[in-house]
């Protein structure tokens, strides 16, 4: 299964931002990673690279590579409406996503295992594919064994209230995707346009 599997702390400084982990270290060492920290960068970034950037920031933080990244892109270019708010739409709706939107998981990656290892089901029917993309309606649970499994259910912490798009039942331990969010209420820190921008080239 592709997904990322090298350092995250850099991938943390690179963008000043906790994108793949808590951001613990980024206080003792900001710099983007390098021989040369923040002295080997340009002060000010081209129209290319602020692009680049923001797309690679958007693929991390989802766990999404190139190849399906674009694909989702291409996807939310055909559908009705903004193009950039189609493309947080699609990928916040792909089942890992969720997982860890829902508080089932504290992280997108341990969601994404979780997913794997065929402990989540949609409607009942057990799902092992992170991207498998969710509609309005779908019951998002735990299957029967792991429901009892102490292991699993001890990283439960519950929906953040902000995600409004997401219900969470905690004593049936399920949670309901209501509809697609909007995207103002999406709290990542990422400029689709600039993406929109970059794929129009």
């Amino acid at each position: 299964m592709a997904r990322y599997t090298g350092p995250k702390t850099k991938i943390d400084r690179i963008f000043g931002e906790p994108i793949l982990g808590n951001g613990k270290y980024l206080g003792k060492n900001p710099n983007p990673p390098g021989q040369h920290g923040a002295n080997r960068k340009r002060k000010q970034l081209g129209e290319y690279a602020l692009q680049l950037k923001e797309k690679q920031k958007a693929k991390y933080t989802y766990g999404v590579l190139e190849r399906q990244f674009r694909s989702t892109f291409d996807e939310a270019s055909r559908r009705k409406g903004v193009t950039g708010d189609n493309l947080i739409q699609l990928l916040e709706a792909r089942l890992d996503n969720t997982v860890y939107r829902l508080g089932i998981v504290s992280s997108r990656p341990a969601a994404r295992q979780l997913v794997s290892h065929k402990h989540i089901t949609v409607n009942g029917e057990v799902v092992n594919i992170p991207s498998f993309r969710l509609k309005a309606g779908d019951i998002i649970g735990l299957k029967p064994k792991s429901d009892d499994n102490s292991a699993v259910t001890s990283m439960i912490k519950g929906k953040n209230p902000k995600i409004n798009w997401l219900d969470w039942n905690e004593t049936e331990k399920k949670g309901t995707f209501i509809a697609y969010p909007e995207r103002e209420n999406v709290p990542e820190n990422i400029k689709v346009q600039l993406i929109v921008e970059l794929y129009s080239k």
